[in-house]
C-alpha cells in the first residue's frame, strides 16, 4: 500500500500543478491581451480610439504581443493536440488548436503585406477563454484526492505501550507489533485493532461501524482502532497491524471504488468532436471550391477559410458548460449543499434509487428519550427525574440522553457507579438505582408489561428504574429520527425515486426508524466492509444510485455510488470521498439536488445547442454561399457572430434558477 500511496500523491500533486499552470498562463495572457485589444484596428474603431492609440509599426508589436499569447497561452492547447494525434482521438484540443493556428498564421502573413484582416484580438480573446474554462474545469475534478489521508486521520499518532515493569511509553503505532499490550485511556482513541485483557469501558463505534449505541467491552472483546473509549480504562492486545487493519481495509474499498468509478465523458467534448469534423471539412471545402471551381485568387480563398474558421471558433463551446457550472455551484451553496464533482451532480438527475445511512443522516446520531414507562403508583415524571438525578454525574452518551430530557434535579446523597451496570444513589431516603437490562436478567427479574414488549421489540435502548430494590418504571432511548427525514423521503418518492436505508445497527431498530419515515427497503446489520457490496447489488439491479452518508463506514458505499452525497457534520473522509456535501445536514436537500442537476443539464443542453448549431446558419454564410446575390460575410462580421453566440451562451447561464 506504501507504493499505491506513493503513486496517488504524485498524481495528487501533479494535478495541482496542472491547476497553478493554467491559472498562471491564464492570468499572464489575459495581461497580454489587454494592449493587443487596443492596437487592434477593428477595436479602436468601436471605441473611436483610432487617432489616439494608431501609430507606425503598431502592427509590429501587436503580432509581438499575439505571438507570446498565441506560444504561451496556447501551449496547453498545441500539446493537447498533439496527444490527441497520437491517440486518434479527435476532440476541443483540436479544434482549438485549429482555430487559433489558422487566426495566428493567417493574421501574421497579413501583418508581413497579405492583402487581408488581421484577427490577433480573437485569437488572444479565444485563448483567454479557453484557458479559464480549462482551469475551472481541472479544479472540479480532483474530487476524492484527500480521502485517504484523512482516513489515517483517525488513528492517534502514538499509543501508550504496555512495559514489562508495567509502565508506559508513548511509541508510534508503526512501532507496534502483533501481540503488544497497550493503555486506553477514557475519552482517547482506540490505536489499534485488539482484544481486552484487563478492564471493563463502553466504546463509541458509530463512525466505523454504524451501531449507534456505545458498546460494552469487557475482557475478550474486540476493539477497532480509530472508535473512541468511553469512561473506563482497558488495557488492549494488539491483533492487527498495518494493511491487516479494519481501517486499511477501508482505505483499500475506498480506493477500489474510486478507481473503478466510469468517467463520464464531457458534453462539450462531444461536441467539439462533431464541431472539429464540420469545421475542418467546411474550411477545407470552402478553399477548394473558391480556388480550383470558382478561379477565385488564394488571397479571397484564405479570407473565405479564415472566417469559416473563425465564426466556428469555439468562444461559446469552451464557455457552455463552465458558465452554467459556475452559477450552478453558487445556487447550489445558497441552497445549502456544495458541489465537487461536476460530472456526477450532472448526473443526479438520473438518479433512480437513494441509498441513505441511518445513523447521523436519517437519525440525530444521538440518544433521546422516546418512551416512560410506570410500573406502579410512581408517574412517569417522577420516574424520569429520579433517573435523570441519578445518570447526572455519569458522562455515558445514554446518561446525557435522560439528563437532558429533564429541566431539575433531586437532591442525591451516596452516588455510585456500577460499571457495565448502572449507577445508584440515595434521593429522599430512597435508595434508587438505575439499572441495565443485563442486571435485570441477572436478578431474574421479569417484566410483564406490554407497554415494555412493545418498546423491547423496536431495538430501543432501554434502562429501568428500581426504587428501594422495586422495578417501578422504565425510560426507553434511540436516536431519534430527524424530523426532515419523512418529509425527505415522501418527495424523493414522488419523483418516482426508490428510498432505500443501510445502516450497521440491529434489526429492530432498523425496522423501527424504516416504518416511521416510509423507507421502501432496508439492510441492517451490515459490516462496513458490505456496504459497497449492498451499493453494488441495488446497481445490479440496472438502477443509478446515488449513496447519503456521513460515517468513515459509509465512505466505500459513497465512493462506490454512481453519486455520493455525505452529511456536512460527518468525517472528514466521508465529505472527501462524496461529490455532493449537504451543509445543513439536511435529508430535504437531497431533492434540491436533484432538481438543481435537472435544471444545469437542461441548461448545458441548451448552451450546447447554441454554441454549435448557430453553425448551421453562420458557417454557409461565412463559406460565402450567398456570394452572388451580394451577401458576403466578412471575417470581422464572422467574428461579430462567434462574439454574439458567447454573450447568448452567457446570458442563458444567467437565467439558471
Amino acid at each position: 500500500m506504501g507504493h499505491e500511496h506513493k503513486g496517488e500523491k504524485t498524481e495528487q500533486h501533479s494535478h495541482h500543478l496542472m491547476v497553478a499552470d493554467l491559472k498562471k498562463r491564464f492570468w499572464i495572457s489575459l495581461v497580454l491581451t489587454i494592449p493587443i485589444l487596443l492596437l487592434s484596428t477593428m477595436i479602436q474603431e468601436i471605441l473611436g480610439i483610432s487617432d489616439i492609440i494608431g501609430f507606425r509599426g503598431d502592427i509590429y508589436i501587436l503580432f509581438s504581443l499575439a505571438t507570446l499569447v498565441f506560444v504561451y497561452g496556447g501551449y496547453p492547447f498545441i500539446r493537447g493536440f498533439l496527444d490527441e494525434m497520437k491517440s486518434k482521438k479527435f476532440g476541443m484540443m483540436t479544434l482549438i488548436t485549429v482555430a487559433i493556428t489558422t487566426a495566428y498564421s493567417y493574421s501574421s502573413a497579413v501583418a508581413f503585406g497579405l492583402e487581408g484582416k488581421i484577427f490577433f484580438w480573437e485569437l488572444a480573446t479565444l485563448i483567454d477563454i479557453m484557458l479559464l474554462g480549462h482551469w475551472i474545469e481541472m479544479k472540479s475534478v480532483m474530487g476524492a484526492s484527500s480521502a485517504i489521508e484523512d482516513l489515517a486521520k483517525l488513528l492517534p499518532s502514538h499509543a501508550h505501550k504496555l512495559m514489562k515493569d508495567n509502565n508506559t511509553e508513548d511509541t508510534p503505532l508503526q512501532e507496534l507489533t502483533t501481540g503488544d499490550l497497550v493503555l486506553v485511556k477514557p475519552g482517547e482513541k482506540v490505536p489499534v485493532d485488539g482484544i481486552v485483557v484487563e478492564g471493563e469501558t463502553t466504546v463509541d463505534e458509530s463512525m466505523l461501524t454504524g451501531e449507534s449505541k456505545p458498546v460494552l467491552k469487557e475482557r475478550g472483546n474486540a476493539v477497532i482502532g480509530g472508535s473512541i473509549n468511553g469512561e473506563g480504562s482497558i488495557i488492549v492486545k494488539v491483533m492487527k497491524t498495518g494493511k491487516d487493519s479494519f481501517l486499511s481495509q477501508v482505505v483499500e474499498l475506498v480506493e477500489e471504488a474510486l478507481k473503478s468509478k466510469s468517467k463520464t465523458q464531457d458534453l462539450a467534448n462531444r461536441a467539439a468532436v462533431w464541431l472539429t469534423v464540420i469545421a475542418l471539412a467546411c474550411g477545407a471545402i470552402t478553399f477548394f471550391v473558391w480556388t480550383a471551381i470558382m478561379s477565385k485568387n488564394i488571397a479571397f480563398a484564405v479570407e473565405r477559410t479564415v472566417t469559416v474558421m473563425v465564426i466556428t471558433c469555439p468562444h461559446a463551446l469552451g464557455l457552455a458548460v463552465p458558465l452554467v457550472v459556475s452559477v450552478s455551484t453558487v445556487l447550489s451553496a445558497k441552497n445549502g449543499f456544495l458541489i465537487r464533482n461536476r460530472v456526477a451532480f450532472e448526473n443526479a438527475r438520473k438518479i433512480q434509487a437513494i441509498i441513505f445511512d441511518k445513523t447521523g443522516t436519517l437519525t440525530k446520531g444521538s440518544f433521546e428519550v422516546t418512551d416512560v414507562i410506570t410500573f406502579g403508583s410512581v408517574s412517569k415524571e417522577e420516574i424520569l427525574k429520579y433517573a435523570a438525578t441519578i445518570e447526572y454525574h455519569s458522562q455515558h452518551p445514554i446518561a446525557k440522553g435522560i439528563v437532558s430530557s429533564v429541566g431539575e434535579f433531586y437532591k442525591i446523597e451516596k452516588f455510585k457507579s456500577i460499571s457495565g451496570k448502572g449507577a445508584e444513589g440515595v434521593i429522599d431516603r430512597k435508595h434508587v438505582m438505575i439499572a441495565s437490562p443485563g442486571y435485570i436478567r441477572e436478578k431474574d427479574i421479569e417484566i410483564d408489561n406490554e407497554a415494555y414488549k412493545k418498546i423491547a421489540s423496536q431495538g430501543k435502548t432501554i434502562v429501568f428504574v428500581l426504587i428501594d430494590g422495586k422495578v417501578e418504571g422504565a425510560i426507553a432511548l434511540a436516536d431519534t429520527i430527524r424530523p426532515e427525514s419523512k418529509r425527505a423521503i415522501s418527495s424523493l418518492k414522488k419523483m418516482n425515486i426508490k428510498c432505500v436505508m443501510l445502516t450497521g445497527d440491529n434489526k429492530q431498530v432498523a425496522k423501527w426508524v424504516a416504518e416511521e419515515i416510509d423507507i421502501d427497503e432496508y439492510f441492517a446489520e451490515v459490516l462496513p466492509n458490505e456496504k459497497s457490496e449492498k451499493v453494488k447489488e441495488i446497481q445490479s439491479r440496472g438502477l443509478t444510485v446515488a449513496v447519503v452518508g456521513d460515517g468513515v463506514n459509509d465512505a466505500p458505499a459513497l465512493a462506490q455510488a454512481d453519486i455520493g452525497i455525505a452529511i456536512g457534520a460527518g468525517t472528514d473522509v466521508a465529505i472527501e470521498v462524496a461529490d455532493i456535501i449537504l451543509i445543513k445536514n439536511n435529508p430535504e436537500d437531497v431533492a434540491k439536488v436533484i432538481t438543481l442537476s435537472h435544471n444545469t443539464y437542461r441548461k448545458m443542453v441548451q448552451n450546447l445547442t447554441w454554441a454549435t448549431g448557430y453553425n448551421v446558419f453562420a458557417i454557409p454564410l461565412a463559406a460565402g454561399v450567398l456570394y452572388s446575390a451580394g451577401i458576403l460575410l466578412t471575417p470581422a462580421m464572422g467574428a461579430v457572430l462567434m462574439s454574439l453566440s458567447t454573450v447568448i451562451v452567457s446570458i442563458n447561464a444567467r437565467l439558471l434558477r
